[in-house]
């Protein structure tokens, strides 16, 4: 018998402001046996250096996933016809300490992949991606890693913490969660605190595209270019909402000018395509700064745009 796959619920069976909000309106698990990928919500902003909130960022994105469609009309991708997805909902986060947190985010990943499924990360901030690429690790071993973000998240404390949304990929690299010769950052850009502010990275072998280097350009070049970088090994993609420019995205906690458009984003998450996807995540959308829902829609879109991506399993 033909397996049938999880169908989004049709805007033609319940009307799209109707039903429970899950991930484009699919059907919720309670664990992640015989999922292919699932969606999977981080609510927290205890690691943010500025404007809280995106602990709602998981609520508002699954709200406003109700526009989406099974068939992605640009490249051809059907996911819910080669993948069981569902959504798990969210991990229980501590909102009074960091540090527990962080653990109970690692071990509900782990317990996601001990099941061969792939997650996609509904954010959340972005400290959370610490303990996932330690969980992603664990399984995978070093992994690729694609981070799109206006800041590089580097920082080795920030107010004498070194767990914040600022430290994540440091600690990754000092974990050995992070193969440091296959990743890329793209679109950093704002002020800093001093002219050496990339150069930590760069040292460990990062690649570093400053927005600047995005104007005015499609990235479909720059993706050969990553795809080349990658290679065949596995591959981890966080995506901060703050990466693209505050005039389309505000729902956010630390906005920085002159930043990505959402054509871009396409052609980042489209580029990823033939890579050995292990995870994704979308971060950062912090829904009370933006009263219209744009920015959680865009998560929304970007999100579907990952699972449209994922590799064949096996």
């Amino acid at each position: 018998m033909t397996q049938r796959f999880n169908q989004p619920t049709s805007g033609n069976d319940m009307p799209r402001f109707g039903g429970i909000a899950t991930m484009m309106r699919l059907p919720q698990a309670e664990t992640a046996a015989g999922l292919d990928a699932a969606f999977i919500g981080v609510p927290m902003d205890i690691g943010t250096s500025n404007r809280s909130g995106t602990r709602f960022g998981p609520r508002a994105i699954r709200a406003e996933s109700v526009m989406l469609r099974p068939y992605n009309m640009a490249t051809g991708a059907a996911p819910f016809e080669r993948m069981q997805v569902a959504d798990l909902g969210d991990i229980a986060t501590n909102p009074y300490n960091l540090e527990k947190s962080i653990g109970l985010i690692e071990t509900g990943i782990a317990d996601v992949l001990r099941h061969d499924c792939i997650p996609l990360i509904l954010g959340g901030d972005h400290t959370l991606t610490y303990p996932v690429l330690r969980a992603m690790a664990a399984k995978h071993g070093p992994v690729g890693f694609i981070h799109i973000d206006a800041h590089a998240d580097v920082n080795d404390t920030m107010f004498g913490e070194r767990i914040a949304h600022g430290t994540p990929f440091r600690r990754a690299v000092e974990d050995g969660a992070i193969d440091p010769h296959r990743a890329i950052q793209i679109g950093l850009r704002g002020t800093g605190y001093a002219p050496t502010d990339f150069d930590w990275q760069r040292e460990q072998g990062f690649r570093i595209v400053p927005v600047e280097e995005c104007w005015h350009r499609s990235l479909a070049p720059l993706m050969d270019e990553v795809r080349s970088l990658m290679g065949s090994g596995p591959v981890y993609l966080t995506y901060d909402i703050d990466s693209l420019d505050p005039s389309v995205a505000p729902g956010t906690g630390t906005p920085e000018i002159g930043g990505l458009t959402t054509i871009q984003a396409l052609e980042i998450i489209r580029g990823c395509a033939g890579l050995d996807l292990v995870g994704a995540d979308l971060v950062e959308v912090a829904p009370a700064y933006d009263t219209t829902g744009t920015t959680a829609l865009i998560g929304a879109n970007l999100l579907y745009e990952m699972l449209c991506v994922l590799p064949e399993r096996k």
